[in-house]
């Protein structure tokens, strides 16, 4: 399956940075499908982060919002660079599923079932009065960027272990899966705690782990097509096996016509016949009933005779 489920507006998570007071930022998500689709929204920082809703189901050609609200922070992190990861994944369901029914396990590869997983960074801008600048074109401000002021939120940020996924209510998930190898401990601990080699390494070993799991989506997504072809292709056969034997359906409806139609003129051609020898017998009977005379009557014999003697004794005398 090579196509989107649902299209993220924006991609993006923008929050307007205040220190001690929230921020929120609503995504849209929009069904491109024909077909019900569930979608979950997880995140690198569940208790920095609340997310309303962060499950629910999207109806055909429909479109759902969630909300998502960071809490307040005393402090804004170094360059305003922030390394909070959002992961929304999407996948098809039956018509009558409801949002009580959305599992982890409806999420899961494993069973070869398509999810669609979008990842979302955040970034952070400052308010425009205020008097750090966010990065523009990828030059920062060289204003104070708060790196020498130590931060409770760091020191929170060390004791959570990124070794899990968690969903963005706090509830522990499945731990296997494309996000949870991308974003690990090391990468959610603040940059100030990580030497460079080490977080180069680290760099190394993720952009590893993106290019494998992006073949392994490749070789999915071309035998899902090579599978689909192969169907296509039977599919054709069978419908020209089917023409053909309707084919010889109406050539054998034909052949059992046409012997049908011989079959009666040859009874009609055999009544004839029997009827001509009929006539014909009749025929012969009745010549032979007639009696042929040859000659003359003798009647006619002894008349003539007596006349000829009278004539004679006449001319003798």
């Amino acid at each position: 399956m090579n196509f989107e489920l649902v299209e993220i507006v924006p991609r993006e998570l923008k929050f307007i940075f205040e220190p001690k007071k929230q921020s929120s930022c609503t995504i849209r998500l929009i069904n491109k499908s024909q077909n019900h689709v569930a979608f979950k929204v997880k995140t690198t920082s569940p208790k920095k982060y609340c997310v309303r809703p962060n499950t629910g189901i999207i109806k055909p050609r429909s479109s759902c919002d969630f909300t998502v609200t960071m809490q307040a922070q005393k402090a804004p992190p170094p360059d305003m660079a922030c390394k909070d990861k959002f992961l929304v994944q999407s996948t098809v369901v039956a018509e009558e599923t409801v949002e009580e029914d959305i599992t982890s396990a409806m999420f899961s590869k494993d069973d070869g079932k398509y999810v669609q997983e979008n990842k979302m960074r955040v970034i952070l801008v400052s308010p425009p009065s205020s008097p750090v600048l966010s990065p523009i074109n990828g030059v920062h401000s060289d204003l104070p960027s708060y790196k020498d002021s130590p931060r409770k939120d760091e020191v929170r940020n060390e004791n959570i272990s990124g070794q899990q996924e968690r969903d963005v209510n706090g509830v522990h998930s499945h731990s296997g899966g494309f996000f949870e190898d991308s974003f690990t401990r090391d990468q959610v601990t603040p940059r100030a705690n990580r030497n460079p080699p080490q977080e180069l390494d680290e760099n190394v070993k993720e952009f590893k782990k993106e290019n494998a799991n992006m073949q392994m989506e490749e070789k999915h997504v071309q035998l899902e097509t090579r599978k689909h072809g192969e169907e296509m292709e039977l599919v054709k056969d069978v419908e020209n096996m089917k023409y053909k034997i309707s084919e010889l359906e109406r050539n054998l409806s034909e052949a059992k016509d046409t012997i049908s139609k011989l079959t009666e003129e040859r009874k009609f051609a055999a009544q004839e016949r029997e009827s001509l020898q009929r006539e014909l017998v009749m025929l012969t009977s009745k010549k032979g009933g007639r009696k042929v005379r040859v000659g003359f009557p003798l009647l006619y014999v002894v008349t003539v005779a007596f006349i000829s003697m009278v004539f004679g004794y006449l001319l003798h005398y």
